[in-house]
Parts: structure tokens; C-alpha cells; sequence
């Protein structure tokens, strides 16, 4: 594993498939413009919309962001993270799988994720979300893909932080990094957002990627913002605030060694 620069991307993703993927686009050649060989995307980059339009479409967002993917890391040489778009289940025309992808630069899909945990859930500003009601629920947590260059990387997506079994899951597999994209609501970003990321950088000594969604969507549909990227002492290396943008910083192995012989936690525990 070497020093490199990795990138957390912000978007305001629509119900408009074409356009977020020329914002994407946009944002990935930024982020390899300031350095970045690791680039991820956040949860629904490329259609943020009713869930049932999302269903109705998923085919063709499936399709079309694979290959978009598959072309941005073999035009720019990066490897990168989609971090959540649906794909459709076979057998259930009326779900899809909330799926995140890993490609390398040769175009080739290295890693993949079905997120196992759905957000069902009444927020108090009024807002209800039965993620279950569309997205069928992955079973397998993915494992880790080893990176000679860019280190251990582990595959979670948006609500997945708030279950730590999970991330010591991957942590026991020999985690180095982990991805956590997210559309985090602006309601429940404000006060926990930047505590769980932290918290999962520091209790598994591992950097953390977090792209994410900002603003307006559509209706009633705002998300936090500040994607981050954290390192494993839980400190906030970049925070691309509330507009769409990038989140740049240094992924170090020497940082990451460092840390781990301050406070071998992982080395001290008792239960897992």
C-alpha cells in the first residue's frame, strides 16, 4: 500500500438519470484533476427520485451507470466507488437491490455490495422512509478487496453506519478503508452524521470515505451534505461542506500504522 490521494464526491442528485451523470462526470475529472487515484461516488448518484420511479427505471439506471462507471475508470485510470444505484431483482419486478460498485482502471468490477440494511424509518421533522417498500435487502456482507496500491477496502452503504457489528466485521477482514456513501437526511445528518463516521474511523483505527448527497432533491427530500474524509485517529481531513464539490486527502499507511501501534484496540478485544 502506498500514499495517494482520495476523493469523497457531493452531488445534488435529481430524478434526471442523464444530468447526474454529467454532474458525476464533471465532479470524478475535478477530483482526478487535484490528485485523486480513489474516487467514490455517493448513495443514488445517478437518479435521486421517488422510489417507485426508481424501481420503474432501474433496468436502465443499472445499465447505463455500469457502464458509466466502467468508463470513468478507464478513461481518468482511477479506481472508483458507485456508491448506491438500484439494481433490478430477477424474480421481484417490483424491487431492486441498493447495490454498490467497485471497477479499477482496466474497467474490470472488483467488488460489490447489496446494502443489507433498509431504511424504514418515520423522522421526526415528518418525513417517512420504507426503503424495504422498493429495495429488496442484500444478505451477503462483501469481502474485502485488496488493493496493492490503494490498501484494504471495505463496501458499506449510507445506513449501514449506525450498525458497528458491521464494520468490525470488515475491520476483522483486515480493513484498511471504508466506504460509507451516503444520502443521509438533513434532519438526522445535523446531529449524527459527523459522530458515526468519526466513531467507525476510531473504533476500527481505519481511514473512512463518505461522499454524500446536499440540498434539494425534489418535494420534501433535503439531504446533509459533508462528505468527508476521516482518518483513523477520527480526524476530519476534508469536509466538502453544503454545496457539490469534492472532499481531497492524503490515504497514508504510515498514518494508518501509526495509529494502530498508539491504540491496538482491535489487538484488545475480548467479545469479537
Amino acid at each position: 500500500m502506498k500514499s495517494y490521494l482520495a476523493a469523497a464526491v457531493q452531488m445534488t442528485s435529481k430524478p434526471d438519470l442523464a444530468k447526474n451523470l454529467v454532474e458525476a462526470e464533471e465532479l470524478i475529472e475535478l477530483a482526478v484533476r487535484r490528485g485523486a487515484e480513489l474516487v467514490s461516488l455517493p448513495e443514488n448518484f445517478a437518479f435521486l427520485g421517488q422510489e417507485m420511479d426508481k424501481v420503474a427505471q432501474a433496468k436502465e439506471i443499472a445499465d447505463k451507470t455500469e457502464q458509466f462507471l466502467k468508463k470513468m475508470a478507464q478513461r481518468f485510470q482511477i479506481t472508483i466507488l458507485g456508491g448506491g444505484f438500484p439494481v433490478p431483482v430477477d424474480d421481484n419486478p417490483q424491487k431492486a437491490y441498493n447495490t454498490a460498485s467497485l471497477v479499477t482502471p482496466d474497467g474490470q468490477q472488483v467488488a460489490i455490495y447489496q446494502k443489507v440494511h433498509l431504511f424504514d424509518v418515520n423522522v421526526p421533522d415528518g418525513n417517512t422512509y420504507q426503503e424495504s417498500s422498493t429495495v429488496m435487502a442484500g444478505t451477503v456482507i462483501p469481502t474485502i478487496y485488496e488493493s496493492e496500491q490503494l490498501g484494504k477496502l471495505g463496501l458499506s452503504i449510507c445506513y449501514d453506519v449506525r450498525f458497528p457489528e458491521f464494520y468490525r466485521y470488515l475491520s476483522r477482514q483486515g480493513a484498511d478503508i471504508l466506504f460509507i456513501p451516503a444520502a443521509f437526511t438533513a434532519f438526522t445528518g445535523k446531529d449524527h452524521w459527523q459522530v458515526l463516521l468519526q466513531a467507525r474511523a476510531i473504533e476500527n483505527t481505519c481511514y473512512v470515505i463518505a461522499p454524500a448527497q446536499t440540498g434539494n432533491h425534489y418535494e420534501r427530500r433535503y439531504t446533509h451534505g459533508h462528505a468527508m474524509i476521516v482518518d483513523p485517529w477520527g480526524v476530519i481531513l476534508a469536509d466538502a461542506g453544503n454545496a457539490p464539490g469534492v472532499a481531497v486527502a492524503e490515504i497514508n499507511p504510515q498514518r494508518l500504522q501509526q495509529v494502530r501501534q498508539q491504540m491496538p484496540s482491535l489487538q484488545h478485544r475480548v467479545f469479537v
